[in-house]
C-alpha cells in the first residue's frame, strides 16, 4: 500500500508540475473499537525538484494535489497492478483472475479532503500514531473475568463518545491484529523526503538559509545603489551615528516617532 500511494503521488507529480516530489506515510491499522482498518496518512510538501535541480514550490491557493475522483480512479489500477504482479510471482494469478477482474469493475472511492489546520496542527496530529499502540488506558474502563469494557467514538452517530464489552480473547485477538510484522516499516519516507536525496535537499537548504542570513537591509541597499551611508557623518566622514531616543510627534494624531542621533568618533 505505501508503494501504491508514492506511486499515484510521484505520478501525478511529474505529469501535472514537472518536479519530483516526496510524502511521508504513517500506518494505521486500527478502528476506534479496535478492528482492522488498515489506511496510511500521507504529508505531502507542496514543492519539488525540478529536472535542474531547482526547489520548486507547486501550491496554487492551497490546492496541488489530485482531484478526489481522478485519485480514486488511479489509485485503483496503482493497487491492482501491485495485487496482479505479486500473483503473477507466486504463480496463482489465475485462480485470482475473476476476483480482480471484478475488482476492476466497482467504483472505488478513495477519502481525501483539505487540512482542518497548518503544518503544526498536522504534524502534531499524525505524531499521535507514530508510536502509540491500538488502544490507551485511558480508554479502557474494566477488567473482569467477563471480559474488557473500554470507550469508543462511533463516527456514524456524530462521533458520540460509547461504551463497548469484548470477552477477553475477542479483545486480544483484536489486539493483536495490529501488531506489526517483525521488522516492518511503520513511517516511510519517499522521493525528495527520503534518506537518498539528502544530498541533494541539503545543499539546497543551505543557499535558501544563506539568502536568508545575506538579505540586504534598507540602509546597506541605499549604500550599494547610492554610495551614501545614511549612519555616517556627512562632515567628518569617520564618525557613525547612533540613535539614542526615539521622540513622539507634538501635534501629529498618529504614534509615528521621529528620531534622534548623536555623533560618535
Amino acid at each position: 500500500m505505501f508503494e501504491c500511494v508514492w506511486s499515484v503521488l510521484q505520478t501525478f507529480g511529474y505529469s501535472h508540475y514537472g518536479v519530483e516530489g516526496g510524502a511521508i506515510c504513517v500506518l494505521h491499522t486500527w478502528g476506534q473499537n479496535l478492528s482492522l482498518h488498515p489506511h496510511i496518512h500521507c504529508i505531502v510538501p507542496a514543492a519539488g525538484l525540478t529536472i535542474k535541480g531547482k526547489l520548486k514550490h507547486i501550491s496554487k491557493q492551497g490546492k496541488y494535489l489530485y482531484p478526489v475522483r481522478m485519485l480514486s480512479t488511479v489509485f485503483r489500477g496503482k493497487m491492482l497492478e501491485k495485487i496482479k504482479g505479486q500473483l503473477r510471482k507466486s504463480n496463482q494469478l489465475p485462480q485470482y483472475q475473476s476476483l480482480l477482474d471484478c475488482l476492476w469493475k466497482k467504483p472505488w472511492v478513495v477519502y481525501c479532503e483539505p487540512p482542518l489546520g497548518n503544518a503544526q496542527q498536522i504534524v502534531k496530529y499524525l505524531g499521535q500514531y507514530t508510536h502509540r499502540v491500538a488502544i490507551s488506558n485511558q480508554r479502557i474502563e474494566n477488567i473482569d473475568d467477563s471480559g474488557v469494557s473500554f470507550f469508543y467514538k462511533d463516527y456514524k452517530d456524530k462521533s458520540k463518545k460509547k461504551l463497548t464489552k469484548l470477552s477477553g480473547v475477542e479483545f486480544l485477538r483484536r489486539f493483536c491484529m495490529h501488531i506489526l510484522p517483525y521488522r516492518f516499516v511503520k513511517i516511510r519516507h519517499y522521493g525528495i523526503l527520503s534518506s537518498k536525496q539528502k544530498n541533494r535537499i541539503k545543499p539546497l537548504q543551505n543557499q535558501k538559509q544563506q539568502e536568508v542570513k545575506l538579505k540586504e537591509t534598507a540602509p546597506q541597499r541605499i549604500l550599494r545603489l547610492t554610495g551614501f551611508d545614511r549612519y555616517q557623518c556627512p562632515f567628518c566622514k569617520a564618525g557613525i551615528m547612533h540613535t539614542v531616543e526615539l521622540l513622539p510627534r507634538i501635534r501629529s494624531p498618529t504614534n509615528v516617532l521621529y528620531k534622534t542621533s548623536r555623533l560618535t568618533v
